[in-house]
């Protein structure tokens, strides 16, 4: 278990390690522990100055599990690349032993060899199995943007999910899993385009796409829209409004470029979906108006 502790990575930035395994190498002493770490879970330390993310708290509830216990639901998704998770959401593992201090919820149930892969040295439930319980177990709501940015980040398809309910007959939460199933979308590339594209089913105007591609001269991709309807040429897009000029003004230059091609633009933000704009009405008013110019 030399990897995990706290001076094993040389020139990175250390993550979770248990703290009787560095006491007894010699590494650290336990007032080095009290004065420089913190405690995560009991016995598993993190450096002071290390933020604590989804993907370590993952690790962190690991280690204090015991290296037969699977990572799943959230943890195995933050394992899995998902970044944007809530870091203070409980660490969801699968072992035999159910009891587990706050922080960390235990499931104890039968996984199959082919549901569970390694990462990072660590066992975790695969792409599909991960899909396959947060879309059953979650509401749809908050389980589509999980299963959007899984699906983004591995390719997955729905097909692949979906042969697990057949191998796991009178599991809990099938229905609930095929609403969120049908509504995911691996084109969609943060929560936010994952929300938007959700409310926006509210307009009632078919053939909303994500990831609409626009092509030079020479047939080659060279801009991409994140939503719209081709067919009016409207795209809306997300602004996720970081704080940079960079970001600005690729904002500008972006709505720019897609009007060149004589496309309308509608931005949204996280604060318009949190308050009272109207963004399925002012899109809506918009795609009629194309219609009536069509």
């Amino acid at each position: 278990m030399d990897e995990q502790l706290p001076d094993s990575s040389p020139g990175s930035r250390p993550g979770p390690f248990l703290g009787s395994d560095a006491i007894e190498a010699g590494l650290l002493t336990a007032h080095d522990l009290r004065t420089r770490y913190r405690a995560v879970y009991r016995n598993v330390y993190l450096a002071d100055d290390v933020a604590l993310t989804p993907g370590l708290r993952a690790r962190a509830a690991w280690l204090f599990a015991g290296p037969d216990a699977v990572l799943r639901g959230i943890s195995a998704a933050a394992v899995h690349g998902v970044n944007w998770l809530d870091v203070n959401a409980p660490a969801e593992v699968v072992r035999g032993n159910r009891r587990a201090p706050a922080g960390i919820q235990v499931r104890s149930y039968a996984l199959a060899p082919e549901d569970i892969c390694d990462m990072d040295g660590m066992r975790v439930t695969t792409v599909a199995r991960t899909v396959f319980d947060l879309g059953r177990l979650l509401t749809c709501a908050d389980a589509v943007p999980v299963l959007d940015a899984l699906m983004n980040q591995s390719g997955i398809d729905r097909e692949t999910v979906w042969s697990l309910a057949d191998a796991n007959p009178g599991i809990r939460g099938i229905d609930r899993l095929r609403m969120s199933l049908a509504r995911a979308n691996g084109g969609a590339e943060s929560p936010l385009e994952s929300r938007t594209r959700l409310l926006l089913r509210h307009t009632g105007i078919p053939g909303l796409q994500t990831q609409i591609p626009f092509y030079d001269q020479w047939g080659l991709v060279w801009n991409r829209a994140a939503m719209g309807w081709p067919r009016w040429k409207l795209a809306v897009e997300c602004d996720e409004e970081k704080d940079s000029a960079g970001c600005r003004v690729w904002v500008h230059s972006h709505t720019a470029e897609l009007e060149s091609y004589g496309w309308t633009v509608v931005w949204v933000t996280e604060s318009m979906l949190s308050g009272q704009n109207d963004i399925v009405e002012r899109v809506r008013r918009k795609l009629l108006a194309a219609a009536r110019r069509g």
